[in-house]
């Protein structure tokens, strides 16, 4: 039996995680141990840095000790380690990559550096046994893409977010209705009781035949509609918390049916494709439904990975660590390493338009 610690800090999350495959080939999370910092940057509607690199150094050492003790291993008992090296927040990666170097060096064990999307990119073999090629969509606070996924460190994008991401869209929707953070579930939890057809909000480059996705121009919709109720009672936060889901849900259809597409016409072999639903915005339930109801009417299956496995996690981490370890692909002088705050997981794609120099913020 192969055995990976996992360590990731990359935002407001620390984790810690022991996975496993069995010499029958058989894949298992012998622990997953994540806490939280929700409390400690509510107060201010969103993440701050400095906060969580803090947290993550008093946190790390008691969740990596969790972590051993649920799997019932040592240190000694780990075949390698494997920490998220970026992109994320620079101070949280350091503090997880650090710990990782550390461990690796006063124990011998390889170190494998993972790029936190390969985590959520490499999930579903983790929890479905899903073989090579599928299509993912990645939807998070920080990243909306689209990615053909070839293999392991094998990534190509399809499409992406010209501005914002879905899950920065939703948590500044909820921040300007005044809801708790983070905001998505809440965002989301509002939703249930409102009107979704009372608001008729943008549709973001939808029926354009280029692939991408836009958020800003519904973002500020939402805010001209709320300036104008203002003051807001809570039928009218729900009602344009029901009208912004279900304008992002059709936005989404529609974006992703191109690239569906696109891979059925590159694998016109595979008899049921699957299209992967990955990162914290993947936890919407509507979000869920209409990407169900639209890979069955697209001949796709739809994968998503338990709520639980959709946010930062370490689970994800130590998978993509052991799928490298066992594809041989280990950084020479990994102790060398640097973290990343952005490093895309497809260094070979094209600069998106529109996305500015630096590129795209996903």
């Amino acid at each position: 039996m192969t055995r990976v610690l996992g360590i990731e800090t990359s935002c407001d999350e620390t984790a810690a995680s022991v996975v496993a495959r069995a010499d029958d080939g058989a894949p298992a999370i012998l622990s997953n141990v994540v806490l939280s910092q929700i409390e400690e940057h509510a107060a201010f509607g969103g993440v701050v840095p400095e906060i969580a690199a803090r947290a993550h150094v008093e946190a790390l050492d008691g969740v990596i000790t969790a972590a051993l003790a649920e799997a019932g291993l040592t240190l000694h008992d780990i075949d390698a380690l494997a920490a998220t090296a970026g992109p994320g927040l620079i101070g949280g990666l350091i503090v997880g990559l650090t710990t990782a170097k550390a461990i690796a060096a006063a124990t011998g064990k390889p170190l494998l550096p993972i790029n936190h999307l390969e985590g959520h990119a490499l999930t579903a073999r983790l929890t479905d046994g899903l073989d090579f090629p599928y299509l993912l969509l990645l939807v998070s606070g920080g990243h909306t893409q689209i990615l053909h996924v070839q293999g392991v460190g094998r990534y190509e994008r399809w499409a992406s977010t010209i501005d914002d991401a879905l899950g920065e869209a939703f948590d500044k929707t909820a921040k300007l209705l005044g809801l708790p953070y983070p905001g998505g579930p809440s965002v989301e939890k509002a939703a249930f009781q409102g009107d979704p057809a009372r608001f008729t909000f943008p549709r973001p480059l939808k029926g354009e035949a280029r692939p991408d996705f836009s958020f800003s121009g519904l973002k500020t919709a939402v805010r001209r509609a709320a300036t104008e109720l203002a003051p807001l009672s809570e039928d009218d936060i729900a009602d344009i918390c029901a009208s912004f889901q279900r304008a992002v849900t059709e936005t989404l259809a529609d974006r992703v049916a191109r690239s569906l597409e696109r891979f059925r016409k590159a694998h016109s072999k595979h008899a049921r494709p699957a299209l992967v639903v990955a990162g914290g915005v993947a936890a919407n339930a509507a979000i869920r439904n209409t990407l169900e109801t639209l890979c069955s009417n697209e001949g796709f299956t739809l994968v998503a990975p338990p709520v639980k496995l959709c946010g930062d996690n370490a689970a994800m981490i130590a998978w993509a660590g052991l799928e490298r370890l066992e594809a041989g692909l280990v950084e020479e002088d990994a102790l060398a390493f640097a973290p990343r705050p952005r490093w895309p997981l497809d260094a070979g794609s094209d600069p998106l338009y529109g996305a500015g120099k630096r590129g795209a913020k996903a």
